[in-house]
């Protein structure tokens, strides 16, 4: 019959398309290696508005011949104090660094309290505490960790992003660009590359 004849060509047609798609699997690989790149210096910042308790996340990434990597907004809501942001801002800076797929980073930052925290391996009991350690849970994804404390006057350019953020409650991250409004907030003056 009619219908045996077209089944018999479609078992044919599976047959070949099955062989086909086995060769196709054991000819690929499994796994695509992804080169990581070296050092990578992370800054970041936060901004608060205690009215409606929400918070930005500002971040800055350069590599180590000091091109500018990313530029990073996260936004946050139910924030219960200052302080918590400056946390949230500080994990953000690392999950930047994976993202990235970084070997080694330095995350600075103008929370002395938070920087400290972050370089402790004790465990935190802090308000802060669970970001604390999501951080260093987070940390064993690099090779080398370095959290550094910055000056406020050093780490303008970030705050400015943390601070646009939040005022137009927006998130962004964009590869080896500065978003407009950050640059005609700091009157288009972008940072040098740390040293």
């Amino acid at each position: 019959s009619e219908s045996e004849g077209s089944l018999g060509i479609l078992n044919a047609l599976d047959a070949d398309v099955l062989k086909r798609i086995g060769h196709v699997f054991q000819q690929c690989p499994t796994s695509i290696e992804v080169p990581r790149r070296g050092r990578t210096i992370v800054h970041f910042d936060a901004a608060f508005n205690h009215l409606n308790s929400r918070s930005a996340s500002g971040l800055i990434a350069w590599n180590e011949e000091g091109e500018l990597l990313a530029t990073q907004a996260v936004t946050h809501s139910n924030i219960a104090n200052p302080f918590t942001t400056e946390a949230y801002a500080g994990l953000q800076a690392i999950k930047l660094g994976i993202r990235l797929g970084v070997n080694k980073i330095e995350v600075m930052g103008d929370s002395k309290n938070v920087i400290k925290k972050c370089q402790s391996t004790s465990i935190d009991k802090s308000v802060i505490g669970a970001i604390i350690r999501n951080i260093q849970i987070h940390r064993n994804s690099f090779q080398e960790t370095e959290f550094i404390f910055i000056p406020k006057a050093k780490n303008i350019y970030t705050h400015t992003i943390a601070k646009e953020a939040l005022r137009r409650n927006e998130s962004f991250y964009l590869e080896k660009e500065v978003p407009e409004m950050v640059r005609r907030a700091v009157g288009n003056l972008w940072p040098k590359p740390p040293d």
